[in-house]
């Protein structure tokens, strides 16, 4: 089967209103694979903070605009494991399997891809010409890997930066940033616990940076280091890979 090479960027809420670099990045991974990206304008929410917060009826309309604003991709990448599987495993609680929406949804969840598991998976990309001189830890984000089930690709990216030293995180796997989308507003005295106990292993593990591939953990995490003074700092793996992860000062 040929690999897709015209790609919708789905952008994202996050990425969109608090985070553009994390965009640019991946726009400028999918094309130094080859691949033409193009941006619909018309884009919004996937309905996922709708859908978590029980407002199922919400959250369908939003996914029926995701569904018409994306209906003739080629293939649609996403630099967010929760928003991925949002569309590719949540969708289908929205809608009945043999409904035109759910037939809609099936067809477009094989279509949408993580970006990472684009570029490893898909187009059989890890090497990207990346370059980082200092420590760098990877921390599991929970959607990406217990919803889509993605360990490896990550990892393979990260392994083919020249430079850069991976150190082990502490709970990588099993030990949640504590954001968990309205979680983190419903119950905040329990996200924060949560995300200094992430914090706490950051620091244990001597990485310069940490690096993840959902905007929601970037946020928490960047800011626990933040407040708490730490020295490393947070990022999308896909700003790491395109160089736009200042190296640290060893002066």
């Amino acid at each position: 089967m040929a690999k897709p090479r015209r790609v919708s960027l789905f952008v994202t809420c996050l990425a969109d209103q608090m985070r553009p670099e994390t965009a640019w990045a991946a726009v400028e991974l999918l094309e130094r694979a080859g691949c033409t990206v193009d941006v619909p304008m018309a884009q919004t929410c996937c309905g996922q903070p709708a859908f978590n917060s029980g407002f199922r009826n919400e959250a369908r309309e939003v996914a029926r605009h995701w569904l018409k604003v994306f209906r003739d991709a080629e293939a649609i990448v996403c630099p967010s494991g929760s928003c991925a599987s949002m569309v590719k495993v949540f969708f289908q609680e929205l809608f009945e399997p043999q409904s035109p929406e759910g037939r809609e949804v099936a067809r477009l969840a094989e279509r949408t891809y993580e970006l990472t598991q684009f570029l490893v998976h898909v187009l059989g990309v890890t090497n990207v010409g990346a370059h980082y001189e200092g420590k760098v830890a990877y921390h599991a984000s929970c959607h990406l890997l217990r919803e889509l089930g993605e360990r490896t690709s990550p990892k393979a990216l990260l392994e083919k930066v020249v430079g850069a030293e991976l150190v082990a995180l502490p709970g990588s796997e099993t030990v949640c940033c504590g954001f968990g989308g309205t979680f983190s507003v419903k119950l905040p005295e329990i996200s924060t616990a949560m995300m200094d106990e992430k914090i706490r292993a950051i620091e244990a593990s001597g990485a310069d940076c940490v690096v993840a591939c959902d905007g929601g953990c970037l946020l928490q995490i960047s800011g626990g280091l933040t407040r708490q003074g730490a020295r490393a700092r947070a990022f999308h793996l896909a700003e790491l890979l395109t160089g736009r992860v200042p190296e640290p000062d060893r002066r």
